[in-house]
């Protein structure tokens, strides 16, 4: 029987670059141990260059960025038509936000993870909120703000925030991953900065109320019936999970499982598929959540369409805690795009 020629897509034009090629040698390494598949690496470089197998390969040894092809203009390696299906693990814009997924799409062929819908409205978080409020999934109080609006009047906006919200609270763009351009604000200076630093990031941002909860994640895998996870817990000792703590070794652990009770973590499972199931997703997806210890609420926060997929990841990590390990989650995952 024929090998299935698996082409995994990393790098890419997103902030997240760099762990796109820590998850790509991760999931590469596992392919390549089962005699299921053949593996070619196409990796796209910072300024949207797509490199040849050959290059990709040594980009992926090294583990660091590089600028390895010097086209002139856009163009794909002629290997691409090789691919039976396709792996893409590019986090954040450019990747993880529908762009590629529709470039994939076109080429005809299957591929990982979620489709062009669901990519697209689990990066933008305004859309992602409506739809999990359309669900009837709780969240945390949010407005939701564009950069027109804001230049018009921006100290009502602020008496608006201070007065449905209060403080503290967060200031996000919405369409930016690994906690880029958010900031953690308790008084009307920092909210006004706070504001101007994340639309310099986007157009359209958001403002969340300031809860005082445990950080709950659970993995979700499958297409028209999803699995939940078990469930982890993310703890740092930051004043919020911001970029610096999601990356640092050391400043955050995860717990997994969850110390919660039995019946949180059926919540948290059950509103973790509800979640995956209002964006239209398929493949996989890791949902966070806030668990409000105090009243016992559970509270949704985001969905990751991509989420980080080194060993250490809490995607890999959760399904491993469940009774699947590294490989043959990538397994099911070409499965899932196979078969769908």
């Amino acid at each position: 029987m024929a090998k299935l020629m698996v082409g995994l897509l990393f790098g890419g034009r997103s902030g997240e670059h760099e762990v796109s090629i820590v998850s790509a040698s991760a999931i590469a390494k596992a392919i390549s141990q089962n005699p299921k598949y053949e593996l070619q690496l196409f990796y796209i470089q910072k300024d949207g260059l797509w490199c040849n197998p050959q290059q990709s390969a040594q980009v992926l040894a090294t583990g660091q960025p590089a600028q390895v092809s010097e086209t002139a203009f856009f163009q794909l390696p002629l290997e691409v038509h090789n691919i039976d299906v396709w792996f893409p693990v590019l986090h954040g814009p450019n990747g993880e936000d529908g762009t590629v997924q529709g470039l994939l799409q076109l080429m005809q062929k299957p591929y990982v993870g979620n489709g062009v819908l669901a990519s697209a409205a689990g990066m933008d978080k305004i859309v992602m909120k409506a739809l999990f409020a359309q669900s009837g999934l709780a969240q945390v109080k949010y407005i939701a703000l564009n950069r027109w609006e804001w230049e018009q009047e921006p100290s009502s906006w602020c008496e608006h925030i201070e007065l449905e919200l209060g403080y503290p609270c967060f200031v996000k763009p919405s369409n930016l991953g690994s906690s880029v351009g958010i900031s953690k604000v308790r008084t009307r200076q920092e909210l006004e900065v706070a504001i101007a630093s994340a639309l310099s990031y986007d157009a359209r941002i958001l403002i969340e109320q300031g809860v005082i909860a445990r950080e709950i994640e659970c993995a979700v895998l499958g297409n028209d019936q999803p699995q939940a996870s078990i469930v982890g817990e993310i703890t740092f000792n930051s004043d919020f999970y911001d970029y610096e703590t999601k990356y640092t070794p050391g400043r955050a652990s995860l717990i997994i499982p969850a110390q919660l009770p039995s019946e949180v973590i059926a919540a948290v499972q059950a509103m973790s598929i509800r979640a995956f199931q209002a964006i239209a997703g398929s493949g996989l997806a890791r949902v966070d959540f806030f668990y409000v210890e105090s009243n016992g609420t559970v509270l949704v926060n985001e969905i990751n369409t991509l989420p980080g997929f080194t060993a250490l990841s809490m995607y890999p990590k959760l399904w491993e805690a469940s009774g699947i390990e590294f490989g043959e989650l990538c397994d099911r995952l070409i499965s899932l795009a196979t078969t769908f």
